[in-house]
């Protein structure tokens, strides 16, 4: 394991500024290893907490690789985050010292555009701060994520998390979760649906629990014949294997809705043959490959496809309490910091149930 890497900024630590150790992506092509930085003391808006947990979400690993050509590095990851409050700022009123919080994948938006004033925060028209490699709004901090010991955010936008569930099983719910609750609440999904989920990884099997406890009727469909005990565990009603041709064709023009969660280079029309007149798919999975779309798919049965990114911190909160009101958490792996080059290496063979989380007490 390499030594504990300081910030190398040029500028002389201040007494103003926090310090923090995590885990750090150094170069696209490498493993993380420790890494000491600084982050902001906190302002009159701020909350200050300690992270307790925080999930892996593959597009930690897309960041880390520069998938997308927008990592800054060095890149602390991270923004499925659980944590204790520890310090608010004066003007602070959500929270107190000791509250349970939680921050998801943003920090900070313009706040005066339409889609902010709308609660869209993750559409802002100027531009939304990302919890990691991103750029604050002063153009020249860079933001470090939850793979680490503490954290720094405006109040309005960290969450309050429930006592009532396994503060573990809760992180994923800040980014698995509100990325499969807000489409299914947007298209609103519910009784007398038939919904096709499409992959069972850490999205998928939070949207199969939404898509079951909204009541409608859930098939899996998946490329993995040994998942099929799993999904149904969860709840789904159905099972279907994507390859295998007589099943795909028995499925043409099934499904209401259907919410692809697959980050993988896949076949996006033969999902869409699936769809009835009129039926939508969503897209919340992000390849890297860009995707063909027949006119005549969309066009002669009047479909649609559709894209969906995370929620708006009111409906995040939304999404915390309903999971608190009706038990709703993600199914994790809990590991030591010391472990996560190999949980990576295990994501992407798909040797996970179905999220790693990783318990920040062994940083």
């Amino acid at each position: 394991m390499p030594e504990i890497i300081e910030q190398a900024s040029g500028a002389i630590k201040s007494e103003s500024r926090i310090s923090s150790n995590g885990y750090a992506a150094f170069q696209a092509a490498g493993a993380l290893g420790p890494f000491q930085f600084d982050r902001r003391n906190p302002g009159p808006h701020d909350v200050m907490m300690d992270i307790l947990y925080c999930g892996v979400c593959h597009s930690d690993l897309h960041f880390i690789r520069n998938d997308w050509g927008m990592s800054i590095y060095p890149l602390v990851p991270g923004h499925e985050i659980v944590g204790r409050v520890t310090k608010v700022g004066e003007h602070v009123t959500k929270f107190k010292e000791g509250d349970l919080a939680g921050i998801g994948c943003l920090v900070d938006s313009c706040r005066t555009c339409d889609h902010c004033k709308d609660g869209l925060e993750q559409y802002c028209e100027r531009g939304s701060v990302f919890t990691y490699s991103g750029l604050e709004k002063d153009g020249v901090s860079v933001t470090y994520g939850g793979y680490s010991n503490n954290i720094v955010c405006d109040e309005s936008f960290v969450l309050k998390v429930s006592d009532k569930l396994s503060l573990p099983n809760v992180a994923p719910l800040l980014c698995a979760g509100i990325t499969t609750y807000s489409p299914l609440r947007h298209w609103k999904v519910g009784k007398g649906q038939k919904v096709g989920i499409v992959g069972l990884g850490g999205l998928g099997h939070m949207a199969v629990k939404f898509a079951v406890s909204f009541g409608a009727d859930v098939t899996v469909l998946s490329t993995s014949p040994g998942k099929k005990e799993d999904a149904l565990h969860l709840g789904a009603h159905n099972f279907a294997v994507t390859t295998e041709e007589d099943t795909v064709k028995s499925l043409a023009g099934t499904f209401d809705f259907i919410l692809d969660t697959v980050s993988a280079k896949h076949d996006y029309n033969m999902y869409m043959s699936m769809l009835k007149t009129d039926g939508v798919m969503v897209l919340v999975g992000l390849p890297v490959a860009n995707v063909e779309v027949p006119p005549f798919a969309l066009i002669f049965n009047r479909r649609s496809v559709a894209g969906s990114l995370i929620g708006g911190i009111a409906e995040t909160q939304e999404m915390l309490d309903y999971c608190a009101e009706n038990n709703i958490t993600s199914d994790i792996e809990l590991i030591d910091m010391k472990d996560i080059n190999h949980a990576f290496e295990r994501m992407e063979r798909n040797d996970v149930k179905y999220r790693f989380v990783i318990d920040i007490a062994t940083l």
